[in-house]
């Protein structure tokens, strides 16, 4: 037996899953067919509302990228005060919900159509590089408008113990510290609309600790480049980075430490950032948890001793939980049977998927109760990097349908 991650504390611990006052039943009926991950906006309004206890004093931005589904973003624009997009794909959803003005566009690989459609909506441009800027000003000088522009900055620091790291190293993303002022006074002297800075160190942290000490490394570091650029930034985007707990062994992030570290950082900030305000660009902490992967089974078989699970979905919608996606060793997500949480487990079984790929493994030696053909099996922690994250088109399988709950 593997151990798996750990059950959103959201859910049933026993009985039936019910998602939105619902049984997942209920949900697959109404969707007519499995697979189907299915939304907990409840859940997500109720993050947003932790995070703005916590940290009062700090916008909000949702970066769309976790989960872009039209029906959640509609949900979500009105209670964040931005969003983040990273291609010209979520810039055009992005500005269904949102006026332009709230929206950042990040990303080291930017074609011109992309600047272009950015710098005519009025969305700020996140500039990754010298040459990026450069294209940019001739691409508004063409257009006659002036870009909106941030920076973003290869930091220095790295974020220790996250699960991707993107600072303090060589980096395809943004443009390295020691060279960041020289390329905003460029920005500034050519008439951009400057916005200021956009500072990311890593993701997917656990550690309050390190969250902590990373961000008071951020606010020098913006504080130091203002300096030498002579400007204050109107805003920081202190990246975000803050984890959740897929896997057995990890605990929940203690957001009110971070945020009340974070409250005592700013109030001791230096004089050049005493106007600047400061954001938090959050996607997987949002929604991860509020979202179920849901999948029927459709066979049960032994071989050489081992029970396999066969379900009518896999890893071409749902890659991370299968390992695939954003991790180096394979770990099992949290997984249940749908119509039997809690119960104790008697069985070790492989959940697997119908793709013609030993890769398609949802959960590997999990103990599970009684599993029976016709049965859902419910995947844990699918908010985040699911459905648009996976290989859809992969041997052919019809997408999941997708369901929001509480709108």
């Amino acid at each position: 037996m593997k151990p798996m991650g750990p059950l959103p504390p959201e859910f049933s611990q026993s009985g039936v899953l019910k998602i939105g006052g619902r049984s997942a039943d209920d949900w697959a009926v109404h969707a007519g067919d499995t697979p189907l991950f299915v939304y907990g906006m409840e859940i997500v309004a109720a993050r947003i509302a932790r995070f703005r206890a916590a940290m009062p004093a700090i916008d909000l931005h949702y970066a769309i990228k976790a989960n872009p589904h039209a029906d959640l973003l509609t949900a979500i624009a009105p209670l964040v005060d931005g969003l983040d997009v990273a291609s010209s794909g979520e810039l055009a959803k992005a500005m269904i919900v949102k006026p332009a003005a709230s929206i950042s566009f990040a990303g080291p690989g930017k074609r011109d159509d992309e600047l272009a459609a950015a710098i005519t909506a009025g969305a700020t441009l996140n500039v990754e590089s010298e040459g990026e800027a450069a294209r940019a000003f001739a691409i508004g000088d063409r257009l006659g408008q002036t870009p909106r522009m941030a920076v973003r900055v290869n930091p220095d620091i790295e974020l220790r113990g996250s699960g991707m790291r993107m600072g303090g190293r060589a980096s395809p993303f943004g443009v390295d510290a020691v060279r960041a002022a020289a390329l905003v006074k460029a920005i500034v002297a050519a008439g951009a609309d400057w916005r200021g800075f956009h500072i990311y160190a890593g993701s997917q942290a656990l550690d309050p600790a390190a969250i902590i000490e990373t961000q008071a490394a951020t606010i020098a570091l913006a504080a130091r480049l203002a300096e030498e650029a002579s400007v204050a930034p109107p805003l920081v985007n202190l990246g975000g980075g803050f984890g959740v707990p897929y896997f057995a062994g990890d605990a929940a992030l203690d957001v009110e430490r971070v945020g009340k570290a974070l409250a005592e950082a700013l109030a001791s900030r230096p004089a050049i950032l005493a106007k600047t305000r400061f954001a938090i660009e959050l996607g997987r902490w949002l929604v991860a948890e509020a979202g179920v992967y849901l999948t029927r089974v459709i066979d049960i078989k032994q071989s050489q001793g081992e029970t396999f699970v066969v379900v009518d979905g896999g890893l071409n919608h749902q890659l991370a939980a299968s390992g695939n996606f954003g991790t180096v060793v394979r770990r099992n997500y949290p997984i249940a049977v749908a119509a039997r949480m809690g119960h104790t487990p008697t069985e070790t079984v492989s959940v697997v998927g119908p793709l013609c790929t030993p890769l398609d493994r949802l959960g590997d030696k999990v103990a599970l109760p009684p599993v029976h053909v016709g049965d859902l099996i419910a995947i844990f922690m699918a908010g985040a990097y699911g459905a648009s994250a996976s290989p859809t088109a992969f041997l052919g399988h019809p997408p999941a349908s997708e369901i929001v709950t509480g709108i």
